[in-house]
């Protein structure tokens, strides 16, 4: 084994329960290691028919890394971050062959020009889809070892709705995945995945990864943390990282709507006692299959048309309905209009409809001015098989200023109906961006949202919240949706017998 040469002179502290502790003593460096940052995160469902393409990235190189909100936490260290390519396409479908090469080719070209390394960061997400390719994540981590050489330490920040490989395990030294769903704790977890590996390299360790899978494939609906059984099975992995020779503990719901075979819950233990490691995998891993029936929706359930003849009778407001199917926060297109037809349809009225995505739509809202009522259709920009255009008389309500006409925003209303219209698919989740368009989503009796469970902000103003079991590239309908490439797995399988077989990284007996 090479042995470095930039060990810390004096003790810096151990590891603890939130992951990594900080030393309270800054050690002196021999030589100040070598660490890259680069990764690419997308999440997508493979029941979608777009498709990711270039122009949905958004790219982040050299400085421009490190300038970034996201990355500021990282000027905490007493080593320099040298940066490479960060790429971000936020969820949606599979992502385009020729985009994916691309950035992954400038993001290797980037990471040669820095050799040697001592450590790289992987800012990644886990639920990526590439056309033609299993396992893109692991395609990223082998590429990435192939430049660093074996020496050389990755460890990798999760999604808690991340999908995991042998390949995976067998290519990263440390893994980490956020606890909470909704994930309140992206910053916690990013630290603990740049905390391993400063730690690692300040104290010459060689951490390895054991690996559990579980075949159960759930909605991230319904495997919140906020509510049992979620909330009980999350709740004590700071408990774990309090071991000996532990560094991290990370449990993954996995991202269901990816039919591949890696697709499933997993534990992933990083540390250097791969005996306890596999201990502790297998313990959890049991522990959430003996829970897999327990999981449900945190809020009350039904057919679009139920829940907004629930919403239309309630003498409570607002009552928040999401839409489901088309979440673009969980990969869904943001464009059906399934919900829009069905709301004229019943009449609603005083229904503030938010995150419909239409290019066509919001340009004419542009060029036609506040104030003006003109002929739309609203709806199916992205996917008209999926759902078909709406024709719609609408008065433009808004129009955000902006430079970019990619990024353009409008407000429209039409026959009792308030719609936030944009040029690119993006999360109207939380209260701020309706606030930031002039509206209030408080004063509507019905808020209908493309989305899962309710983003913080929106939570309190739900009076209540019911969930639309919408169609579209998420449907909660997990038993019934396409299953051809995953391995056996529950619910499909719902008499499924299973016992967990801890995996050991072939980094681990790496000499």
């Amino acid at each position: 084994m090479r042995r470095r040469t930039f060990l810390a002179s004096t003790t810096a502290g151990a590891l603890a329960a939130s992951g990594v502790a900080r030393a309270q003593i800054v050690p002196r460096y021999r030589r100040v290691p070598r660490i890259a940052i680069g990764g690419i995160a997308s999440e997508c469902s493979t029941y979608s028919r777009i498709r990711a393409r270039m122009e949905n990235f958004t790219v982040l190189r050299g400085d421009a890394i490190l300038e970034n909100e996201r990355f500021t936490f990282l000027r905490r260290y007493d080593v320099p971050f040298l940066p490479t390519l960060v790429a971000n396409a936020g969820s949606g479908g599979p992502i385009a062959r020729d985009a994916y090469d691309a950035l992954k080719a400038e993001y290797l070209q980037r990471l040669r020009a820095l050799l040697p390394l001592d450590g790289v960061y992987l800012a990644m997400h886990g639920a990526m889809f590439v056309e033609g390719m299993q396992d893109a994540e692991g395609d990223w981590y082998e590429a990435t070892r192939q430049v660093v050489g074996p020496d050389c330490l990755l460890s990798a920040s999760y999604d808690l709705h991340g999908n995991v490989s042998q390949r995976i395990v067998d290519n990263l030294d440390a893994i980490t995945a956020y606890r909470t769903a909704p994930h309140v704790d992206r910053v916690e977890n990013t630290m603990r995945a740049t905390d391993m590996l400063t730690h690692c390299l300040r104290y010459d360790l060689r951490p390895g990864i054991v690996w559990a899978t579980i075949p159960v494939g759930l909605a991230g609906e319904q495997s919140s943390t906020e509510w049992d059984p979620g909330r009980r099975l999350w709740a004590d992995l700071s408990e774990y990282n309090r071991q000996a020779e532990v560094l991290d503990v990370s449990q993954l719901v996995g991202y269901v709507w990816a039919d591949e075979p890696r697709s499933a819950a997993s534990v992933c233990v990083t540390g250097t006692d791969p005996a306890m490691q596999a201990k502790i995998a297998a313990e959890l891993a049991s522990r959430y299959w003996d829970a897999r029936r327990e999981f449900k929706f945190g809020s009350p359930t039904g057919t679009i048309e139920e829940t907004i003849a629930t919403a239309m009778a309630a003498t409570t407001r607002p009552v928040v309905i999401s839409d489901s199917g088309d979440n673009p926060g969980g990969g869904g297109n943001a464009d059906q209009s399934l919900f829009l037809q069905a709301l004229l349809k019943a009449g609603a009225r005083e229904v503030l409809l938010g995150g419909m995505t239409d290019q066509p739509a919001t340009d004419a809202c542009y060029a036609a001015g506040v104030g003006k009522t003109i002929p739309l259709r609203v709806g199916g920009s992205l996917d008209p098989v999926a759902s078909s255009p709406v024709p719609v008389t609408a008065t433009v309500k808004y129009l955000a200023a902006v430079s970019d006409p990619a990024e353009r925003e409008a407000v429209i209303a039409f026959d009792g109906i308030t719609m936030t219209l944009s040029s690119k698919r993006r999360a109207y989740h939380a209260a701020e961006a309706f606030r930031a368009l002039g509206l209030e989503p408080s004063a509507f009796k019905i808020v209908v949202l493309k989305c899962g469970y309710l983003n913080p902000t929106m939570k309190p103003l739900a009076n209540p919240h019911l969930m639309a079991l919408s169609p579209g590239a998420i449907d909660q309908d997990i038993p019934h949706i396409a299953n051809e490439h995953r391995v056996p797995t529950f619910p499909w399988v719902a008499d499924l017998r299973y016992a967990p077989r801890p995996y050991r990284s072939a980094r681990i007996n790496r000499s």
